[in-house]
């Protein structure tokens, strides 16, 4: 039976710095959950690079290809550690968006690493909490590129980081 995470605040941070605690069985499925994201990252940036048009663009689409082979690496650091703790990394990427115009696809991707962004906050916290220490630098490492992304992005479209 799937339990519902404890809670626990963190005696030296903010109310909203709550320490969320999973199970091993549990943060197997989230860091599955960041694998499909990463597997949508990969297959959005592919296409993305390739497809958008426009002389306002081009360096962006270079980018957007290099983006593509780091979360790659993503994808195989997440998927290292899904089988350390005894799982199966998942196969189904979560869906791509696609659109005609170059600004929409970027804001897909924006909006996409956000939430990316935001996950693997969490998850650090959730791996802190269960001992797993390597695990959450690991996913620190991933953290700083996700959030570089996120400045690529938000640049290209004239957007504050949210």
């Amino acid at each position: 039976m799937f339990a519902a995470p404890k809670t626990k605040k963190s005696a030296n941070s903010a109310p909203s710095s709550d320490v969320v605690e999973v199970s091993r069985a549990q943060l197997i499925d989230y860091l599955n959950e960041d694998l499909a994201r990463e597997y949508q990252a990969i297959i959005a940036y592919v296409v993305y690079s390739q497809v958008i048009k426009g002389a306002e663009f081009m360096s962006i689409a270079k980018e957007l290809e290099k983006h593509a082979a780091e979360e790659l690496q993503h994808a195989l650091v997440i998927a290292k550690q899904i089988d350390y703790l005894g799982g199966t990394p998942g196969v189904v990427p979560k869906a791509v968006n696609t659109s005609k115009g170059a600004k929409q696809m970027l804001q897909f991707d924006l909006e996409n690493e956000n939430e990316t962004v935001n996950h693997y906050r969490e998850r650090i916290r959730q791996c802190e909490c269960l001992g797993e220490y390597a695990i959450a630098e690991r996913i620190r490492e991933i953290l700083v590129q996700e959030q570089e992304h996120q400045i690529d992005l938000a640049t290209a479209l004239g957007q504050d980081i949210k």
